[in-house]
């Protein structure tokens, strides 16, 4: 009877056969995230706690519940920011009513727009000031997409989210147009809708460089890269963020079964089941700590063989706003 008990034990064991683990790079913070943190850090250190932030910082449930141990005070709305008390704009940016009303009540307040998100937003300003209609490339009710729309007259701007909103708009011929896009989209599906609107309004007129931004093509790039060697990859990142989304979408587009995570305890055992190449990768708005913890979490379950695939290397970083430096 006893001699059969390793046997039993070992049929119900955890597989401990040897998985590839390939983990993307880049990944994880860009540099306007590591700006936005920053700003919230420093504001906290400036102005002690309880300094308030308009929307979630990033779209990361760790990254926030961490600025809340310091001190900072998530809200959706400038109208539950106390008076006198300071406040941060999030990465995401907002419509250019919500800084006149936060001067107009005299609130101390930080911008943390992303530069690269601020760089479209005076994009839009400048076709208004042309006569051109907008047609904003994005996902409707997405922050960004709202801070951007905000940052004109009403009626100026209309979304654009899919080639079938380009068939189904009807500006007269030779109507001034400009395109513009969300910074965090698919750079494949924003490819195909900008030809489709293209191709529907010849006189339309596009931004002298590509809106989305460089660390969304580069995760979505290095995604590509071992994608197609994944039996499943494994995207860190939050429901909400956009960015994080398109990796999966990216993934999926290649054949490779993919799974959006926020933390390692989210992981089920089962999903290893036949995988010898796992992938790794995390959106612009994960930190590098949580990539380490799946990566703790999957040996734990698989003796793992490590490699970092790198397709190119960041050096971007953006300063901070003048009220955080004197």
């Amino acid at each position: 009877m006893n001699a059969s008990l390793p046997d039993i034990a070992a049929e119900t064991a955890p597989s401990k056969s040897p998985l590839r683990l390939l983990i993307a790079a880049p990944r994880g913070f860009c540099a306007g995230v590591d700006r936005a943190i920053e700003i919230v850090e420093r504001a906290i250190e400036r102005y002690g706690a309880p300094v308030y932030v308009r929307h979630e910082i990033v779209h990361n449930r760790f990254v926030v519940d961490g600025l809340k141990a310091k001190g900072a005070i998530f809200v959706e709305e400038l109208d539950q920011v106390p008076d006198g008390a300071p406040v941060v704009f999030s990465a995401h940016g907002v419509p250019k009513v919500v800084p006149q009303d936060a001067t107009a009540r005299g609130l101390d307040w930080l911008d943390a727009t992303c530069p690269l998100v601020s760089k479209v937003h005076r994009q839009a300003e400048r076709q208004v000031e042309a006569g051109r209609h907008i047609l904003f490339v994005g996902h409707k009710g997405h922050p960004e997409v709202i801070g951007t729309m905000g940052q004109v007259p009403e009626g100026a701007i209309s979304l654009v989210e899919t080639v079938e909103d380009v068939a189904r708009l009807s500006f007269a011929e030779g109507t001034p147009l400009a395109f513009l896009t969300q910074t965090t989209l698919s750079v494949d599906d924003t490819a195909e809708i900008v030809a489709a609107l293209r191709a529907r309004f010849p006189q339309i007129v596009g931004p002298k460089a590509e809106d989305i931004c460089y660390a969304t093509s580069n995760r979505q790039e290095a995604v590509k890269a071992i994608a197609g060697e994944c039996d499943l990859l494994l995207v860190i990142g939050a429901p909400n963020s956009s960015n994080s989304l398109r990796l999966v979408e990216v993934a999926e587009r290649m054949g490779t079964r993919s799974r959006l995570i926020q933390r390692a305890n989210e992981i089920d055992p089962a999903w290893l089941e036949g995988v010898n190449t796992l992938g790794l990768t995390a959106g612009a708005s994960a930190p590098e700590v949580l990539v380490r913890e799946v990566v703790a979490k999957v040996g734990e379950l698989r003796s793992i063989s490590e490699e970092t695939v790198t397709t190119t290397e960041e050096k971007m970083v953006f300063k901070l706003p003048r009220q955080l430096l004197d």
